[in-house]
């Protein structure tokens, strides 16, 4: 029986998710026993608040400073890189030291990574002879910062063309690195009726469904975007999701139906597969995972407020596939809303370019790949002969 270690780092939800469908994928598999960690869960308690804090206060109270210390240690020459990430370990290493006892306790045949954290700390135990297993590096934004370039790593799986390039130019062998998409719920792949999810959770079917997915966003201005779109002839469903999101769901508190638009508030939800299978239109951060999602499903996005750094790479790789739309100024969206709607010969080319850029099966390739990898070392070893 095979054991896979998923490792994570609680920094946003996506890396969180994407290990949650990884898991859900080997656990299809007969025999496979997977089981999720969160790094920080090993760490000192203030290095896991530290960490998880100081990415959430950067990049949504000071984007201007995160984007000028995502892009600036963003290096492209593989010996540069090389350097920035044995300074950054010397900050990590002190921080979690509990690995090396799940380690032992689970014992796994393959570990696989969803953030660059864990991947560091799992080499340098590598290099000092302690850590037999593979290591695969699963990828989660389109576009790859340095971070995630490191000698040692046995296989990547990455989101796109554009993603392996980035990583061959800082070192990376090419042989190592799949091109699978970012995982996301394996049930994706499967098919799905819009018509069925739009009657099981009560919206119209003869009627536009937008859904925007708020819970990353700043609640006073998802309110005036909210209040912006009920205000114009748009005839439809707008579904507010507000996720974790307590001041989203309190800024919508007293907001009604528009002049042609129903309004219907959702808040934490565990269907979201569900929701932007039924709609016409997703409207969200371009966080890696909720973007996967959508183009799983072939759903339009209109991309708003980005991260900067990995969420706005994010955006720019949807709009080059003609998949959706992004906009810097949040307030415009109203506007563009009802101008797509009104032309559906290019709300239908998007979707048809969501289609295609889509990765469904990324969850199910790569457990399929880690466990070939597994299969072919062991009829490798003399004692298997």
């Amino acid at each position: 029986m095979p054991r896979i270690l998923i490792l994570h780092a609680s920094v946003g939800s996506g890396h969180q998710r994407a290990a949650a469908a990884l898991a859900a994928a080997f656990a299809r598999k007969p025999g496979c026993d997977a089981r999720v960690e969160d790094t920080l869960d090993y760490g000192s308690r203030v290095f896991r608040r530290a960490y998880s804090q100081s990415y959430r206060e950067l990049s949504e109270r000071a984007p201007a400073l995160w984007r000028l210390f995502y892009q600036g240690t963003n290096i492209s020459d593989p010996e540069w890189v090389e350097v920035a990430n044995r300074v950054r370990s010397l900050v990590e290493r002190p921080g979690v030291t509990g690995l090396a006892r799940l380690l032992a306790r689970f014992a796994p045949d393959a570990i696989v990574c969803t953030h660059f954290l864990p991947v560091e700390l799992l080499l340098r135990l590598k290099r000092r002879g302690a850590l037999p297993p593979p290591i695969y590096c699963v990828v989660t934004d389109v576009v790859a910062h340095c971070f995630w370039a490191m000698p040692g790593i046995d296989g990547y799986f990455v989101a796109s063309d554009v993603t392996r390039e980035q990583l061959i130019t800082r070192g990376v062998a090419p042989a190592i690195i799949h091109i699978s998409g970012i995982p996301i719920d394996p049930a994706i792949a499967g098919p799905k009726s819009p018509a069925e999810m739009r009657a099981r959770y009560g919206f119209a079917i003869d009627r536009p469904l937008i859904s925007l997915f708020g819970g990353g966003m700043d609640a006073e201005r998802v309110r005036l975007v909210v209040e912006g779109l009920l205000a114009r002839d748009i005839v439809g469903t707008l579904a507010v999701i507000a996720g974790r999101n307590t001041a989203l769901s309190e800024e919508r508190a007293g907001l009604g139906d528009g002049r042609a638009l129903r309004l219907r508030a959702l808040g934490q939800i565990s269907y979201v597969d569900d929701i932007v299978t039924a709609s016409d239109l997703v409207i969200s951060k371009a966080g890696g995972l909720i973007v996967s999602e959508a183009l799983g499903r072939g759903t339009p996005l209109m991309l708003v407020s980005p991260i900067p750094g990995q969420e706005e790479w994010n955006a720019d790789y949807v709009v080059s596939a003609g998949a959706g739309m992004q906009l810097r100024m949040i307030e415009l969206l109203p506007l563009a809303v009802e101008r797509l709607l009104a032309q559906p010969e290019r709300l239908g080319l998007l979707r048809r370019c969501a289609q295609a850029a889509g990765r469904p099966r990324a969850a199910i390739e790569i457990a399929e790949a880690v466990l070939c990898d597994l299969r072919a070392e062991l009829i490798s070893r003399p004692s298997a002969l």
